[in-house]
């Protein structure tokens, strides 16, 4: 692996971070390549996996002076759409992603933490779209945040520069959780360590869920009947549900032991 990109596997879990400091861990070539080659190494046996930054920052977007001098020397600028390729491929990857936001999130940043599937935040995080003050439109940040904020939120980022700290960010819904600095790898591990020990077919088929509705599917009747296909899909593919649906699998033993602080296996299906 590319040194600026450090993987730490664990049973059923890994640890990306990107590992740039000295540029806020900023994506330039060299990163995204290795990010792209530590997420098809992690498919398989990896049920979650822990995407965060080292240092002050999480990830602050793109390496723009790299981008320019590759441009001043004619060179193709294929940035964006490395980028864009990347996060397509967290969002198709089976592994349920959190992002563990350790500091400063700007950009193509943001757009790391609009892709991932949970994010927890250092309360010292913040996240920000500084595009418009060089004349741009945040062509990954805007959007993504555009599908997943209401106008005037979004219209915030895009417009003012201005940066939203954790607390905001977990009120408009970009991160789930804000915990102290020092607890922030501790709390992402936890909740891969749980998210490791359910049935890797219905996370996979699960997070396609989260994909279809309501992005595609936005009719209740449509939505529920979808769920049951899913779940005929799950059963298909894995014997887990039957298994925890017997009766031994519903006792309040084998609920504990399945699904330690999580709901009953028997319920919502």
């Amino acid at each position: 692996m590319d040194e600026t990109v450090r993987v730490t596997r664990h049973a059923g879990w890994a640890v990306i971070r990107i590992d740039r400091e000295a540029r806020r861990n900023a994506l330039d070539r060299a990163t995204r390549h290795a990010l792209a080659a530590a997420l098809a190494n992690l498919r398989g046996d990896t049920r979650a996996i822990v995407l965060t930054g080292t240092g002050a920052s999480f990830c602050a977007g793109l390496d723009l002076r790299e981008r320019e001098e590759e441009r001043a020397a004619g060179a193709p600028d294929l940035a964006g759409q490395e980028a864009i390729e990347l996060n397509l491929a967290m969002r198709a990857h089976p592994a349920i992603f959190i992002a563990a936001v350790n500091g400063l999130a700007l950009g193509g940043g943001v757009t790391l933490v609009n892709s991932c599937d949970l994010a927890i935040a250092s309360s010292t995080a913040a996240l920000g779209c500084p595009e418009i003050g060089f004349a741009n439109y945040a062509s990954m940040a805007g959007p993504t945040s555009q599908l997943l904020l209401t106008r005037k939120r979004a219209a915030w980022l895009l417009l003012t520069t201005e940066r939203i700290d954790a607390a905001t960010a977990a009120d408009w819904g970009l991160v789930n959780e804000v915990v102290p600095p020092a607890q922030l790898d501790a709390r992402a591990a936890e909740l891969a360590v749980r998210l490791a020990g359910f049935d890797a077919v219905a996370l996979a088929e699960t997070k396609a869920a989260l994909e279809k509705i309501p992005a595609e599917i936005t009719r209740w009747r449509e939505a529920m009947d979808y769920g049951q296909t899913v779940n005929a899909r799950i059963r298909e593919r894995t014997a887990a549900a039957s298994a925890g649906l017997t009766p031994a699998g519903l006792t309040p033993a084998g609920l504990a032991h399945s699904n330690a602080g999580g709901r009953h296996r028997g319920q919502g299906t």
